[in-house]
C-alpha cells in the first residue's frame, strides 16, 4: 500500500521518528484541496499516544478538505542544517500519512490541556483552564491517526555513524 523508502540506508528508526514528533513544534499538514490542488498549511501539533492533534477554527479551507477526503500528510523537519562546504543539508525529517478526524467536544479536553503545557509550560494549570474556557466554544480539534510514518536522515548522518 505504501511504497518503501528508496535509500533505506538512510531511513530512520521508528523510534527516532517518535523523538522527532514528540519534540517537534511546527508541522506541515497537507491535504487534498480545491479543484485537485494539493493544499499545505504549517501547524502547531503535539503527538500524544501515537496520534497527531492539532486545533483550529473550526471552519476554513483545511476543515472542509479534511471533510471531503480524510487521508492526509503531515511532516516534521526535525534537523534542517545547510551544509555550504559539502554543498548539502544535514536533515533529519519524519512523514506520517494518516486518516483525519474531527473530534467530539466532549472528548479534546485532556488533548487541549497536554497541548498547552507543551507550547507554555511555565504557564500555571489556573491560567491553562481560564485560556481553554475562554475559547472552547470555537476550538475545533483534529486527530490524525497514523497509518504509514517514515523518516529520512541526510547521508552525512549515514556517513559519520559508519566512521565512528
Amino acid at each position: 500500500m505504501f511504497r518503501p523508502m528508496r535509500r533505506k540506508n538512510q531511513e530512520l528508526p521508528k523510534t527516532v521518528c517518535e523523538e522527532i514528533l514528540a519534540c517537534g513544534k511546527t508541522g506541515i499538514l497537507a491535504v487534498s484541496g480545491e479543484n485537485d490542488y494539493p493544499y499545505t498549511v504549517p501547524l502547531n501539533y503535539i503527538y500524544l499516544d501515537n496520534k497527531i492533534y492539532f486545533h483550529c477554527a473550526k471552519e476554513g479551507h483545511k476543515i472542509d478538505a479534511i471533510k471531503n477526503n480524510e487521508k492526509v500528510s503531515f511532516c516534521v523537519i526535525g534537523k534542517d542544517e545547510v551544509v555550504p562546504e559539502v554543498f548539502g543539508t544535514d536533515f533529519r525529517s519524519v512523514i506520517v500519512f494518516g486518516r483525519a478526524r474531527i473530534m467530539d467536544e466532549g472528548e479534546f479536553m485532556p488533548v487541549i490541556q497536554s497541548f498547552t503545557r507543551k507550547y507554555c509550560p511555565k504557564t500555571s494549570e489556573d491560567a491553562i483552564k481560564a485560556e481553554i474556557n475562554k475559547d472552547f466554544k470555537r476550538l475545533c480539534m483534529v486527530e490524525i491517526t497514523i497509518d504509514h510514518m517514515t523518516g529520512k536522515q541526510a547521508i552525512e548522518f549515514v556517513r559519520k555513524a559508519n566512521q565512528g
